[in-house]
């Protein structure tokens, strides 16, 4: 379970400040989701893979949302700074005395307990063989008690604005990223006043979390011919089960992993080095120029997601782009050993890699020949 500083949420400015470290804490889980993703590429683990990709999604999507609801408020939000990119291994934006350290490793079913779960695990997990509350945790801010503190913050700003015959939704309105082509209406939308933002936040907390009753997310968020996914904590638990998670009237919480089976088959996967990084692998190797080149491809991501939500939501097709690029280096990493690691491959390290960093011999290789290096 990941608890969040007691972060002062007060002043609009304090909300701004909020909704930026949500940005943060919302980016910092694709990497690793995405890493043990990859690494299941062509190993028969397809379901493990989708179950994956869809919370890497949805994260994206709360990404989306949480700049919405940041330019909303006439804030500014930043993701192409190098300290906006978390340090692998470690501790995830906002987080403090937990314990919880965040690899980038390949898939295994360890790291779905003792680390997926665990960043996505809700403030009252429904008892169907979960896990429970850290002790002495009881004074900390939970991702959702988070949300929960923003959105009454927000509520009571605007009540107070609307008494002076103003409000708080001072952003401009064109800042707000939309797009049918990759997150559906119903999910992401313009933000322009209190309601449009609670909603946002409610379908942020309902995804990842679910509620202290129901580990679905809620059927009103839903297609006509859509069907219930549990919310983010209990799809990983679903891979580190084996088996679907259904509705159970014998079961003490009404629900059950008994299910259709989730196959997994990790002889496969490739041996990943844990946390690789481009300094371990020598200049003049294939894996460190396509380290680099993967890191390159991340930055430019990073940089337009940025330029999406500063003036130019349209920018929102270059990034989604560049993340399939990104696959490309990725599985190109993992088919390469890793130099300095006998019986191991090399992998993704999500470094900051501008321009100003590759030489004029590889910017004329990247632009030439973009993943086939």
């Amino acid at each position: 379970m990941i608890y969040l500083k007691n972060i002062r949420i007060e002043t609009i400015d304090d909300v701004r400040k909020a909704l930026q470290t949500a940005i943060e804490l919302e980016h910092s889980t694709i990497p690793p989701y995405l890493t043990a993703m990859f690494t299941l590429f062509e190993t028969g683990n397809d379901e493990i893979s989708k179950l994956i990709g869809s919370v890497v999604v949805e994260e994206m999507l709360h990404l989306s949302i949480a700049c919405n609801l940041l330019n909303a408020i006439g804030g500014k939000p930043v993701l192409n700074q190098p300290g906006f990119i978390p340090t692998y291994p470690g501790p995830l934006p906002g987080g403090v005395d937990t314990g919880l350290i965040v690899p980038i490793a390949k898939f295994t079913k360890d790291l779905m307990k003792d680390v997926f779960m665990a960043i996505e695990e809700p403030e009252d997990p429904i008892k169907i063989k979960s896990f429970m509350m850290m002790k002495g945790a009881e004074d900390k801010l939970t991702i959702g008690m988070f949300y929960d503190k923003i959105a009454k913050q927000l509520t009571f700003l605007e009540a107070e604005a609307k008494l002076k015959g103003k409000t708080i939704f001072t952003g401009d309105s064109t800042y707000q990223m939309t797009n049918e082509k990759w997150f559906p209406a119903k999910e992401l939308f313009p933000i322009t006043d209190l309601l449009a933002a609670l909603r946002g936040i409610n379908i942020i907390v309902d995804q990842g979390e679910g509620t202290s009753t129901d580990p679905f997310i809620s059927e009103k968020d839903l297609g006509p011919d859509e069907a219930a996914e549990p919310a983010h904590y209990y799809r990983f638990e679903e891979i580190y089960k084996g088996r679907k998670l259904v509705k159970d009237p014998n079961a003490e919480s009404g629900y059950s992993y008994s299910g259709d089976p989730i196959p997994c088959d990790e002889s496969k996967i490739p041996n990943m080095a844990i946390n690789p990084k481009m300094s371990d692998y020598p200049t003049d190797s294939s894996a460190y120029v396509n380290s680099k080149f993967f890191n390159y491809t991340y930055t430019n991501l990073l940089n337009s997601l940025h330029i999406t939500f500063n003036g130019a939501p349209e920018k929102i097709d270059m990034a989604m782009g560049l993340m399939y690029s990104l696959r490309l280096y990725a599985l190109r990493l993992l088919k390469l050993p890793s130099p300095n690691q006998p019986g191991y491959t090399a992998g993704p390290s999500y470094e900051y890699i501008t321009n100003d960093n590759l030489t004029p011999s590889e910017k004329d290789m990247y632009m030439a020949n973009r993943v086939n290096v």
